[in-house]
């Protein structure tokens, strides 16, 4: 074993930064045993550097993220502040002055992974973020190296813990929206402010990173289609059920059926209860992915938390740390096809609609009438009379599988009929 120890520069302190610091320091020996040399913790940048911080020298706190990258004896970088600045900056500057690095910010990577990657080809380093995506579960290596030679058609997931946990609580206990993302907030699951959570923001950036990765193509966020869930209510979960469904809020990276395109999306889904993601619960993540000759796979596992988080982190400065030895490169971008991205308009799915109609003959036959001039065809339709009457009905229409266009314009059309007093809920149809 190497006695002059890997030295390590953490950037940020918080949740998960605070854990990586804890495994370095109480497993060391174990680290260096799988290293092949000891790693030392050679200083660690915070914002508050007064806060107290167990298990860290006060002497390894800074402030200066910038002085502690560019030092030239740092080997390993580990970001874990988030945001794209100044993380882009530390960074690439981290590349400029010898040192790889070990990310965990999704943000940045789904929306500049390209600048990144670029860099550390250029100065000869790694860069990994196992940690970026869904926590604990290994998805990122096995997708760009034990997968590398198949062919990905699709990986469909929940990625978002905050998001499942609300959607299961709404499904099990019958909860609404607003009470499920208070229990969620109150047990730590939700921020503050959840809007990245709940509208899709995280999974979105998680969604761009997987596809880039799938398809050997750039994917960046604003690639990716995205819907929020904070529409979703009992009503739609009881229409769920009906079907034999749950909905899941899921990323879903697919390749078209001619192999010339690929699409990225987030939204809410009704999926059949039989589908191994249905049973996903509480704060878990789970990831589906369907290739050519491995067939089906599914990553499954907790997504998120301090100790999930750094379990990744410390896998990919292990991986860094042994190259390093090695005087070798990791894998780097896998962006050689560049696929084109395409729109929403082209993805071919299924829709759940549910109209409030007049109860009145003929409603159905004009409702059919659109569906038609649209070119989507109706799988099943479901009519109930409301309990009070009042003439009106509700009305639930499944669709075959149509360009998401096509059924975007049948709804449009089906909003100016006058005997439709109000589209209730559209939700697509997933997983089949």
């Amino acid at each position: 074993m190497r006695t002059r120890p890997l030295k390590v520069a953490l950037l940020g302190c918080g949740v998960v930064g605070s854990e990586v610091a804890r495994i370095m320091t109480t497993h060391a020996d174990d680290l260096a045993a799988r290293i092949g040399a000891p790693v030392e913790l050679a200083g660690v940048a915070v914002r508050r550097p007064d806060k107290v911080r167990e298990g860290i020298a006060p002497e390894l706190i800074t402030t200066d993220a910038t002085a502690l990258v560019k030092r030239g004896d740092i080997d390993v970088v580990v970001e874990v502040i988030g945001g794209v600045e100044p993380a882009r900056t530390l960074i690439t500057t981290a590349f400029e002055h010898g040192a790889s690095v070990v990310s965990a910010n999704k943000a940045l990577l789904a929306q500049d992974g390209a600048t990144l990657y670029e860099a550390a080809a250029r100065h000869g380093q790694d860069l990994y973020y196992e940690a970026a995506v869904a926590g604990a579960i290994p998805l990122i290596r096995p997708l760009r190296e034990s997968l590398a030679g198949d062919k990905i058609n699709r990986v469909m997931g929940i990625v978002n813990g905050t998001t499942n946990f609300i959607l299961d609580k709404m499904d099990t206990s019958g909860a609404g929206y607003s009470e499920a993302l208070d229990e969620a907030t109150a047990l730590g699951y939700a921020e503050a402010d959840p809007t990245a959570d709940v509208e899709g923001f995280d999974a979105a950036a998680k969604a761009a990173i997987l596809a880039g990765i799938a398809f050997h193509t750039r994917v960046r966020l604003d690639d990716v289609y995205r819907e929020g869930m904070t529409e979703v209510t009992a009503a739609d979960f009881a229409s769920a059920k009906e079907m034999g469904c749950t909905i899941k809020l899921l990323a879903i990276c697919e390749r078209a059926a001619d192999g010339g395109s690929v699409t990225a999306r987030v939204h809410p889904a009704m999926i059949p209860l039989s589908h191994p993601l249905a049973s996903v619960r509480e704060a878990y993540n789970a990831v589906f992915v369907e290739a050519e000759a491995a067939g089906r796979l599914m990553f499954y596992g907790p997504g998120a938390g301090g100790s999930p988080t750094a379990s990744a982190v410390l896998g990919d400065l292990v991986a860094v740390c042994r190259n390093k030895l090695n005087e070798a490169n990791g894998p780097g971008e896998s962006a050689y096809t560049q696929l084109p991205v395409s729109s929403m308009g082209e993805v071919v799915t299924r829709y759940h609609i549910s109209l409030d109609v007049a109860d009145k003959p003929g409603v159905l036959a004009q409702v059919a009438t659109v569906f038609a001039e649209h070119g989507v065809s109706i799988d099943t339709v479901r009519q109930h009379g409301r309990p009070d009457g009042g003439g009106e009905a509700s009305l639930v229409v499944v669709t075959h599988r149509a360009p998401d266009a096509a059924l975007s314009g049948t709804v449009e059309a089906l909003r100016k009929l006058d005997t439709v007093r109000g589209v209730a809920s559209i939700m697509r149809v997933e997983g089949e």
